[in-house]
């Protein structure tokens, strides 16, 4: 699974056994704001060509008919060893020339692989949770440059240079850049009322385990 700025574009699981599907897609389908705070009942999905893109994903992993219990997981950056998000970020603030992408202010949803992982065998095995689930974490409610801090900290290296937002723009291309240049404070409110126990609900613990 590819992690990228704003979710997982790139991925779309899906796993049905008998009477129950789950899909993991993306937490772009929320408007990036500096200010709004959104749970799996807040309005989205139709403003820009990323939101676009995942309501019609979501449109094309649901199943006809009642007969069939149905959960779409909203997913944040996933967090794991070996690639994804974490491998493109490793080298530069291993040698000490990471820190925030543009202003830092916007916020960026996180959740470690294992427990994205985790919410979709809940949702499967749990036969009350249906519906739409933000896949983050509690604490994913992070800044770009705060989780540039917690990630220098972790690695043990300064994480000050920021990438200003024109040289993202012109290496990424405008329509790319907004994937590393936006965000959105989303919570899984539906996610912990449906049970779920997080494995990594803080962003510290969850970088060590991803870099040890």
């Amino acid at each position: 699974m590819s992690s990228r700025r704003r979710g997982c574009p790139a991925a779309m699981l899906q796993s049905t056994w008998r009477e129950r599907t789950s899909s993991t897609l993306s937490a772009a389908y929320y408007q990036p704001s500096l200010t709004a705070e959104y749970d799996e009942d807040s309005p989205g999905g139709d403003f820009d060509f990323f939101s676009n893109l995942v309501t019609k994903w979501e449109a094309a992993a649901r199943l006809p008919g009642d007969s069939t219990r149905q959960v779409v997981v909203r997913s944040g950056v996933v967090l794991g060893r070996g690639g994804g998000a974490i491998g493109h970020m490793l080298l530069p603030f291993r040698l000490g020339l990471g820190g925030p992408i543009g202003s830092g202010h916007q916020f960026f949803p996180w959740i470690h692989i294992r427990d994205l992982a985790g919410i979709l065998a809940h949702a499967l095995e749990t036969s009350h949770v249906q519906g739409i689930l933000n896949g983050v974490a509690p604490a994913s409610s992070t800044t770009n440059a705060e989780f540039a801090r917690a990630l220098g900290a972790a690695l043990g290296r300064p994480a000050f240079i920021p990438l200003p937002s024109a040289v993202v723009q012109a290496v990424f291309g405008q329509e790319r850049a907004v994937m590393l240049l936006e965000g959105q404070k989303v919570v899984p409110r539906r996610t912990l009322a449906a049970g779920y126990q997080y494995s990594f609900p803080e962003l510290g613990a969850a970088l060590k385990e991803v870099i040890a």
